[in-house]
């Protein structure tokens, strides 16, 4: 199914549109860390300005989300509710504006996804925490054997200079 906008038959008033797109629209790979879990939903309301559609109202979907820290699953609901977008028309030609709503809300999704965004069930990442104290520990051993081949190099130079 998609969600065509046709210019010339666009109604002075607009229209408004309402409604699921199929999963299907995604188009995701199946080996993706991203899962749909639900429909694309759309409330738009779609307004002709001379050589471009105008385009808002609110687009939601569910997604099963992969944790960057501890790799489990969980469920985040994602709602634009205030979407806004400006399509030109070209030679008067359909255009199809499901590309359009899932491309935006695929790129409204976290680029580091993690459990505590999760909205449908919400919980602490059981990660949280595991891997400040080894950061901790890495830098300040990293700071001592920099600190210590620095001011051994410049000791060197100095023995250099007093022979």
């Amino acid at each position: 199914m998609h969600l065509n906008l046709d210019p010339r038959g666009m109604p002075p008033d607009g229209l408004h549109l309402e409604g699921k797109l199929p999963i299907a629209v995604f188009d995701l790979n199946k080996d993706d860390n991203i899962k749909t879990n639900s429909p694309l939903n759309y409330c738009l309301d779609v307004q002709k300005d001379d050589d471009e559609f105008i385009v808002t109202g609110s687009i939601s979907s569910t997604f099963d989300l992969e944790c960057g820290r501890c790799a489990e699953r969980f469920l985040l609901h994602l709602e634009i509710a205030d979407y806004n977008q400006e399509i030109p028309i070209e030679n008067e030609q359909p255009i199809d504006l499901t590309t359009t709503l899932r491309e935006d809300i695929i790129l409204a999704l976290p680029t580091y996804p993690r459990c505590e965004m999760g909205n449908i069930s919400p919980r602490k990442c059981p990660a949280e925490g595991m891997f400040d104290q080894l950061q901790e520990q890495s830098s300040d051993e990293l700071h001592k054997d920099v600190d210590g081949k620095v001011w051994g190099a410049l000791d060197q130079l100095n023995n250099l200079k007093r022979n």
